[in-house]
């Protein structure tokens, strides 16, 4: 799914990311278009990661005020970015979706100790598919409106709205986190012509640029219009999640005590 030398090239930058910044990644996963199933031949490598300090920079007045996130400018279409463990589990006790979708993703590059698979354990117990619904909803009305309403439209922008709009399908239907993955996806649709056309776009987008611009595609559109309208009445029916704070505090507890160089990324 991603080029042995493009993979070889992003473990050598997380390599060096650790160095630099005397970290260690216990996560570092592909996000965005490549993750989900509907990359252009020009797509970035939207590469995240979570990582941990040695356990005294925690031990430190200044905690709170200390940077915890590691950026980069895109390189060779490479876009590397990730954030602090301390950060990534008080945003995962709120249900970011960003990180949700990072623990998900299909295509991993780096995975150390019990940290990744420890959170998805968790995800059924702590995720609010409440707050699931109203991101997506949100993301799919702002793409379509911001995007898919002109004489010309930017064709990946359908991929922004239509996956957002099955990801509440999937959690009106099964309760937990929607997969990232859009193919997982595309069996909430019951209607087999707006499947044809959304068909017919992947095969479009795999040989398209990024930003290619089209006349809109109009079941689509309508498809989209009904949806959004349908969620303007949604009304919440979750009972509030099982897990404590406890949990996540034990986890990164459980992280501080492990010596962060005792791995390296393999060359």
């Amino acid at each position: 799914m991603i080029d042995s030398t493009v993979r070889q090239e992003i473990l050598n930058r997380l390599k060096a990311a650790e160095r630099e910044h005397n970290v260690k990644i216990l996560l570092a996963i592909e996000s965005g278009s490549r993750a989900w199933g509907f990359a252009s031949p020009n797509s970035d490598y939207d590469v995240r990661f979570i990582y941990v300090h040695p356990k005294d920079w925690y031990l430190s007045v200044d905690l709170e005020d200390r940077r915890d996130v590691i950026e980069y400018e895109i390189v060779d279409d490479i876009d590397l970015n990730g954030w602090e463990l301390r950060k990534a589990l008080k945003l995962f006790w709120k249900s970011n979706p960003a990180f949700v979708e990072w623990v998900q993703s299909p295509i991993t590059y780096l995975e150390r100790g019990d940290f990744a698979s420890t959170v998805r354990d968790l995800l059924p117990a702590i995720y609010s598919p409440e707050k699931g619904i109203h991101h997506y909803r949100s993301m799919a009305k702002t793409n379509y409106r911001g995007y898919l309403k002109g004489d010309l439209v930017p064709l990946k922008k359908y991929f922004y709205v239509l996956r957002p709009l099955l990801a509440v399908r999937w959690l009106e239907r099964h309760s937990e986190a929607a997969p990232i993955e859009f193919d997982r996806l595309l069996p909430l649709l019951e209607d087999p012509a707006v499947l044809e056309d959304i068909h017919a776009l992947l095969e479009r987008k795999k040989v398209a640029l990024e930003k290619e611009m089209a006349p809109p595609v109009e079941r689509l559109n309508q498809f989209i219009e009904l949806e959004l309208e349908r969620l303007e009445g949604y009304k919440s029916q979750y009972s509030d999640r099982s897990v404590e704070m406890d949990q996540l505090n034990t986890l990164f507890q459980q992280i501080l005590g492990e010596d962060p160089h005792l791995s390296s990324i393999p060359c």
